[in-house]
């Protein structure tokens, strides 16, 4: 029996060798491949993309933005959904299709809070691709009646709207879904490590050149210049998650004494007035994070964390004010990830 032992010992031995050594030149070829990066502007923002790969991959990654903003840009009028929004004859692709599918998903789970038949309202409010005069009452019980989830379809062929002045804007989830589709194509190229970032959209995978995780810092809301918007809340370890931020904090102006933030109600066609300043959602999927980062602004505090009791896949930091403090709620699976 101790012969039979020994013998099987013997054998075990050159595998566990051949084991340790192919161990080692891996790590020492993930070592010594280097980390390219790449920045440059996509939908009317900036993008910033890190990667550990031997070759440069920027013309591929561009071309992925180029395709989503194709499908998906309201600055595009050849885009897709320009297309759809001139009620033209439209070949629907993978890309828009799904992007409008989860959006319709995420409407319906948050009862009508993202939308994406909102865009008239940003507009008219002085946000968006247009910007126009405040509107008054009358203005805003118009438009309200081109907006509405509810009010757009998908046949399995084509989009159908209830009122042909329906405009869709997918602006709230688009970068989001470009973060998605750039980090898709670095791990179909094998890439372990990365940080893709649009737009301050975050989607991260292994770790940093630093050989550390990736971490990623939260603007402490404030109505300072752009300029002076560099101080961190919270700093958080977002490896091989994605993650998205909305704030009223980075968007808005004042008028009559009055300021007006950038997150429309679709129900009331108006500011929100909620004392949420910011909300940070990491899931495992960007347009995921994005879509609901906007839809927890227009919720509200109460109804956000209603919400989240039933996505355990969801996580968030939320930035309230209190009496003219700032405060922060975080889900409770979030606070392992937290640095700061």
């Amino acid at each position: 029996m101790a012969s039979r032992q020994k013998n099987r010992l013997l054998w075990q031995v050159p595998f566990l060798v051949l084991l340790i050594i192919g161990t080692i030149l891996i790590i020492r070829q993930q070592q010594s491949t280097p980390y390219q990066h790449c920045r440059g502007t996509i939908f009317g923002t900036t993008y910033s993309i890190a990667y550990q790969h031997k070759e440069n991959l920027q013309p591929e990654i561009e071309a992925c933005m180029l395709a989503v903003d194709s499908a998906l840009s309201m600055f595009n009028e050849k885009s897709i959904i320009s297309s759809v929004n001139r009620n033209e004859p439209t070949r629907l692709n993978d890309m828009f299709l799904n992007v409008f599918k989860l959006a319709q998903q995420v409407s319906a789970d948050t009862e009508g809070a993202f939308d994406i038949t909102v865009g008239p309202l940003v507009n008219a409010w002085g946000f968006g691709y247009q910007n126009g005069e405040l509107p008054n009452q009358h203005a805003v019980d118009s438009l309200r009646q081109f907006i509405g989830y509810q009010k757009v379809q998908y046949d399995g062929k084509t989009i159908h709207k209830d009122d042909p002045r329906i405009v869709l804007d997918c602006s709230a989830i688009a970068k989001g879904y470009g973060v998605d589709v750039v980090a898709r194509l670095l791990r179909d190229k094998g890439v372990e490590n990365y940080l893709v970032e649009i737009g301050g959209e975050v989607a991260t995978r292994g770790i940093s050149d630093k050989r550390l995780p990736w971490k990623i810092g939260v603007t402490k809301p404030t109505d300072k210049p752009m300029s002076e918007q560099n101080e961190l809340q919270t700093v958080l370890n977002v490896t091989d998650k994605c993650m998205a931020t909305s704030g009223n904090y980075r968007n808005f102006y004042y008028k009559g004494g009055r300021k007006y933030a950038h997150t429309i109600d679709p129900k009331t066609g108006y500011p929100v007035q909620h004392n949420i300043l910011s909300a940070t959602v990491l899931a495992d999927q960007c347009a995921v994070a994005d879509a609901y980062a906007t839809s927890f602004m227009v919720m509200g505090l109460e109804k956000a964390k209603k919400l989240l009791e039933k996505h355990p896949d969801l996580m968030a930091y939320l930035i309230y004010d209190e009496k003219g403090h700032n405060q922060v709620w975080y889900s409770p699976s979030l606070k392992e990830k937290m640095l700061k």
